[in-house]
């Protein structure tokens, strides 16, 4: 199993809807609006590295209202 914790900045008033479309997603374990550099924090989990790619290019990074992204993956 692999985790990772993205870093989502939002367009100004679309983090809630965003945050919440986000958790609906297969492989997103939780996902909050948080105040500081970025807009959402998401915990994704997925069976292999490609899981999480495929999660955060497919899907979240296609929604309206997003911009850049971080990735950390869970070493431990």
């Amino acid at each position: 199993m692999v985790r990772a914790y993205a870093m989502i900045d939002t367009g100004e008033g679309t983090s809630p809807a965003l945050c919440e479309r986000i958790r609906t997603f297969d492989g997103v374990t939780e996902a909050h609006v948080v105040a500081g550099d970025f807009d959402i924090v998401v915990e994704l989990e997925g069976d292999r590295p490609y899981d999480l790619q495929r999660i955060l290019t497919r899907e979240i990074r296609a929604l309206d209202g997003v911009g850049t992204t971080r990735t950390y993956v869970v070493l431990e």
